[in-house]
């Protein structure tokens, strides 16, 4: 269905032209002023970016049949990496998940920025829930990605020789997890999980990730930071069930709340594409619902763990996609307002000059909210 929008609106530029580009144009989203900390902070870092794509295969894991298609005896994860050029290092690295239906080049536009201030960045195709997986995106192999992430931490540190594009080495106590959606899910579990975890994993970012059924006790077993991304008008992961719950669970969680952000506009195909739409969620929920494909009664996520690893299943869970929806915010601003909590709180975490991580745990706390009315920051009470 996304496909089919993206060829419309495709041929549709081709025939209107420069009164597309003139519409574009109309509808950009409205940058912070000029001279505010978040306009500094949204120019790129100080290094040009390099990109090189790999395929690397996990022998020790299987990937299951996916409907009509057998399964195989390993798990080939297609790959690309970003990395500054010029920077001797050493590199903290980041591993992006993407999103149910989506693919690793979801996270180009974070990749980049977190390049150009010094980072390496991994995202791979994940075998089953990618855009184009054979049979169908399957969102049960999701219980499978946290290792994938273990993996492609594994592959980037063995890099060497010409196989490794970018100077110096990957700074081994400065790895991040982030992802959006079922990759929000996936950081999520690679990060606190009892069993799926790594415990290389400094930092963790979910972009409105499900993460209800994840108790305190889920949390507790490590302080690693956490931040959670959510918009308030999210159809598909109800904000109230999955996101506000963190701030009183989590030991050292920071909540950024963006006032009527949908679920559809953190991905970057929503902008420009979605710019007309009141609400992105009316096409991602169209698109989602079609190639869900749960049975009756069926919870995806059983199988997780029980109260023991500080999860619990409700059956009774708000489903995705119901009741109405209102008029969303614009998705561009919703990615500027991502692109900088994301940033400013791996740095916080991750930047080797203590005044750098003091700067932007600032920026965080104080400075977003106000440049961008639509976000609001809060730190875990506990």
């Amino acid at each position: 269905m996304i496909r089919r929008i993206a060829i419309g609106i495709a041929v549709l530029a081709g025939l209107m032209g420069v009164a597309t580009w003139v519409a574009l144009a109309l509808t950009a989203p409205t940058p912070p002023a000029p001279d505010s900390p978040s306009a500094e902070r949204l120019a790129p870092g100080p290094f040009e970016t390099g990109e090189r794509g790999y395929v690397f295969i996990d022998a020790s894991r299987p990937t299951a049949a996916n409907g009509d298609r057998p399964g195989a005896p390993s798990r080939t994860l297609e790959s690309t990496l970003w990395y500054p050029e010029g920077d001797a290092g050493p590199h903290p690295l980041v591993v992006y998940s993407h999103g149910f239906m989506s693919t690793k080049e979801e996270a180009t536009s974070l990749a980049e920025r977190l390049a150009s201030h010094g980072y390496v960045v991994i995202a791979a195709d994940y075998p089953l829930t990618h855009f184009a997986t054979p049979g169908g995106p399957n969102v049960a192999d999701f219980k499978n990605q946290p290792a994938d992430v273990r993996f492609l931490i594994d592959s980037v540190l063995a890099l060497a020789s010409d196989d490794k594009p970018f100077t110096g080495d990957i700074d081994a106590t400065r790895i991040g997890a982030m992802g959006l959606s079922l990759g929000g899910l996936t950081t999520t579990l690679v990060a606190f999980h009892p069993e799926m975890r790594d415990p290389r994993i400094r930092a963790a970012v979910s972009i409105a990730g499900p993460s209800s059924f994840f108790d305190r006790a889920f949390y507790e077993t490590t302080d690693r930071p956490f931040l959670m991304i959510a918009g308030t008008a999210d159809a598909m992961v109800a904000y109230e069930s999955h996101a506000r719950p963190v701030l009183e669970r989590a030991p050292n969680a920071v909540l950024v709340s963006v006032e009527a952000g949908s679920h559809t506009g953190f991905a970057s195909i929503a902008d420009p594409l979605f710019r007309f739409v009141d609400h992105p969620d009316s096409v991602g929920c169209g698109a989602l619902l079609e190639n869900l494909d749960l049975e009756p009664n069926v919870n995806p996520f059983e199988g997780l763990g029980g109260p023991e690893q500080g999860i619990r299943i409700d059956d009774e869970a708000m489903l995705p996609c119901q009741g109405d929806l209102g008029i969303a915010l614009h998705p561009g601003r919703q990615q500027m307002i991502t692109a900088l909590a994301a940033t400013a709180f791996l740095e916080s975490v991750f930047a080797t000059d203590p005044a750098a991580r003091n700067a932007a745990d600032a920026f965080l706390s104080n400075d977003l909210a106000l440049d961008f009315a639509e976000a609001r920051v809060e730190r875990s009470e506990r």
